[in-house]
């Protein structure tokens, strides 16, 4: 919205700085930062007023998790309220880009909300149906994969990029609707499942979202596109604003969800920030890296599925207890701990993911 104050600026004035993404996507971050401090307090005292009991626990979890019975979840209303805010109020709203990650997060928000919503009324950890889960966000990541799809470059349309390669393309076709919502979906439920301990999912999220922050830029940039030998896509640039509320918002909730938290993200936010991440790697046209980046949602993922094939198959377990970060909570190590390694293995895959820009 604030863009629309450069129609004010001669070219060598202050309105000119509203031109540049990079000074919008402060604004956006430091919107969205001081949204989540003025407004996280107010927001976990009316949902603890609200819900009374809070999430209810798992009875099969760790028995350190009852310590954590009456907290209130839902939190992650907080991160997509100074998301919302912070893109609104400083991105370009004339860009399709921006508008299909928008919807994609506060669609699957709303799918995660109804979940949430569930549980806490029900006292029970079972939410909505896994079938209307996944039927909804099919539907939503469907949606998002042809406006993709629509508002790519003809020469970009339906294609798959391949990290590592310069000029590489693979035609798609009609499976590149499917694809994208592997991705997208996939992207979604692989956060949700590693929001298990307090603190666990926000910081990786945000680390990746950075990344694929660094990457928009580039491939929105013909300059830095060319030079990295990465496919140009014009107009993602402006989803470094959109990241950088993401990472604002992220940290004003991480203040409130740092052990021992006063509130969790809840499906509200996992499935939304996983669904934003996959929609985002989508339109930059980078959803192979993003395996890379968010390499530890793949194996948060990957643990589940293999205990519940091997389970079917043998009746034993791989895991003590899945996703993998319970496995490593049985075997006695701290949350803290296994927050704080995980938070420097997403750091490092990271790294990894953004070296795909120049390593081709």
């Amino acid at each position: 919205m604030l863009y629309w104050l450069t129609n004010l600026s001669d070219g060598g004035d202050f309105f000119n700085l509203f031109r540049y993404i990079t000074f919008r996507a402060g604004g956006a971050f430091f919107t969205a930062l001081v949204f989540g401090f003025f407004f996280g307090r107010p927001l976990i005292d009316l949902l603890r007023r609200k819900q009374k009991k809070g999430q209810p626990i798992r009875d099969d979890g760790p028995q350190n998790h009852f310590s954590k019975a009456g907290t209130p979840t839902m939190g992650g209303l907080l991160i997509l309220a100074a998301l919302a805010v912070g893109t609104l109020l400083w991105a370009r709203l004339d860009n399709g880009y921006v508008w299909v990650v928008l919807l994609v997060t506060l669609g699957f928000a709303a799918i995660g909300f109804a979940d949430d919503y569930a549980k806490v009324t029900k006292q029970h950890h079972a939410g909505l149906s896994g079938k209307l889960r996944l039927l909804l966000g099919l539907a939503i990541a469907a949606g998002a994969g042809a406006a993709a799809a629509w508002l790519h470059p003809a020469a970009l349309s339906g294609e798959l990029a391949l990290p590592f390669l310069k000029d590489t393309l693979i035609n798609l076709g009609l499976l590149y609707v499917p694809f994208a919502v592997l991705v997208i979906l996939g992207a979604a439920n692989a956060v949700n499942l590693t929001d298990g301990l307090d603190g666990l999912a926000i910081m990786p999220v945000m680390i990746a979202a950075g990344s694929f922050a660094v990457i928009a830029y580039m491939v929105g940039n013909a300059n830095f596109a060319n030079y990295l030998g990465v496919h140009f896509v014009p107009g993602t640039g402006e989803l470094a604003v959109f990241v950088a509320a993401l990472i604002g918002g992220g940290l004003g909730f991480l203040w409130y969800n740092a052990p021992p938290a006063a509130v969790f993200m809840g499906d509200t936010g996992s499935l939304a920030l996983g669904g934003a991440l996959g929609a985002i790697a989508v339109v930059t046209k980078h959803e192979i890296v993003l395996a890379i980046v968010g390499g530890l949602f793949v194996v948060e993922a990957l643990s589940v599925i293999i205990q519940v094939l091997y389970f079917k198959r043998t009746g034993k377990r791989v895991f003590l207890m899945a996703p993998i970060h319970h496995h490593f909570e049985k075997k006695g190590w701290g949350e803290a701990q296994i927050v704080i390694r995980f938070w420097i293995i997403a750091l490092i895959l990271a790294l990894i993911g953004l070296a795909t820009l120049k390593l081709r």
